[in-house]
């Protein structure tokens, strides 16, 4: 009778055991679907995660890889909530893109609480390898400090030495501003001044005539999404450029410069991580995922296809989802996909090369989405602090 019980409940037990066993993998795509930023990422990001789970082959460890999606609509209380629900109730294992800094700040810091993973690729805030790092926490695409080096270091050092910010007034634009600044006096350039612009402004003409009136050579943008068209649009209305000075997109993807179309993008100077036209692997990768969205991929779309990949790649040869053994995993791999060739520091940074590009004239763009010239390679070991340099106490 004894041995019987014994018998029923080792049954039971196993019973129960069973589904977290069958589950398989969970992966969130978390980010903004419907605001600033939906051309940025939205659900661009989403098919492209979704193509880097066919590519693997559906499957991890013999069990299925699901994804499940949301919008935070960059609201960090919002997205905090979103996060604790996947990770309690629907065994979500993995969090990603994560676009916009206070939203991927507040994820990451949750994730690190309830010890699961999280890649972010959308936010740009160097502090999320930095001074805010986690365990478990990843960045991959760029950050504020590559795009500064990129960016801010070329236009200072071709000239444009004396700078005005008109800056995105949260965590991401503080970050963009202060990497920029310290990168461009470093190259022996000025800041004359700076302005804060509420995000999701639809009027900038205010911002914009103390960025005129500061006679600035180079008017940083430290702005993104629809905020970066908006100014761009609005500063040819109070004839900024033609009035000698220059605007310095520091983050622009090839969304943003899509949705200006070349006559009005001509001749900013931008850092992207990928450009779909730059080899034959890019260009494939780039086709498969125009015949799915009728657009070609930015940074933000590839680098959301390799982090979902990579983590792929990191479960299966740790032979276990389990968090500690995925990280280590993703530190110890090198990454090597259609996005970039790279390498993650201890601090979760994936170093790569990052591209100054200066978007061409109507005149010299030969076909559709032909939009960029390449003007120099920054070396993933200059774009990048080193996991020292980061600020990072992990890596102390």
């Amino acid at each position: 009778m004894k041995s019987a019980l014994l018998a029923a409940v080792a049954t039971s037990a196993l019973l129960l055991a069973a589904p977290a066993f069958a589950q398989g993998v969970k992966i969130g795509i978390l980010n903004d679907q419907s605001g600033v930023y939906a051309d940025y990422g939205g659900k661009y990001s989403v098919e492209a995660a979704k193509m880097a789970i066919e590519d693997f082959g559906g499957e991890v460890l013999g069990q299925k890889v699901e994804m499940i999606t949301a919008d935070h609509q960059n609201k960090p209380d919002l997205a905090t909530s979103i996060a604790r629900r996947w990770y309690d109730t629907d065994n979500v294992d993995m969090i990603t893109e994560l676009t916009t800094s206070s939203v991927a700040l507040a994820v990451q810091e949750l994730s690190k609480e309830k010890k699961k993973i999280d890649i972010v690729v959308g936010a740009a805030s160097s502090s999320i390898t930095g001074a805010a790092c986690s365990p478990y926490g990843f960045h991959w695409a760029f950050d504020t400090h590559a795009l500064a080096v990129g960016t801010g270091g070329a236009l200072t050092k071709a000239g444009g030495d004396t700078w005005f910010f008109l800056t995105a007034d949260y965590a991401f634009g503080y970050a963009l501003e202060k990497d920029t600044s310290e990168i461009v006096i470093h190259n022996g350039g000025k800041v004359v001044g700076s302005v804060r612009v509420p995000l999701n402004s639809s009027d900038f003409s205010s911002f914009l005539l103390q960025a005129q009136s500061s006679k600035a050579k180079i008017v940083g943008l430290a702005n993104a999404g629809q905020d970066t068209t908006n100014s761009i649009k609005q500063a040819a209305e109070f004839g900024i450029v033609q009035g000698g000075q220059k605007l310095a997109g520091l983050l622009m993807t090839l969304a943003e410069v899509n949705g200006l179309g070349l006559q009005a993008a001509q001749g900013l100077v931008l850092t992207e991580g990928f450009y779909w036209d730059q080899n034959d692997t890019t260009r494939a990768f780039s086709e498969r995922f125009f015949k799915r969205t009728a657009r070609m991929p930015s940074m933000i779309h590839a680098g959301t296809y390799s982090a979902t990949l990579s983590y792929l790649k990191a479960v299966k040869a740790a032979g276990t989802k389990d968090t500690e053994a995925v990280s280590k995993k993703l530190k110890e791999l090198p990454v090597d996909d259609a996005f970039a060739k790279g390498k993650v520091l201890e601090n979760g940074r994936m170093v790569h090369d990052m591209y100054l590009f200066e978007v061409k004239k109507p005149s010299e763009s030969k076909k559709p989405w032909d939009y960029y010239k390449q003007l120099a390679v920054v070396p993933g070991d200059q774009a990048f602090f080193t996991a020292k340099e980061s600020g990072c106490p992990l890596t102390k």
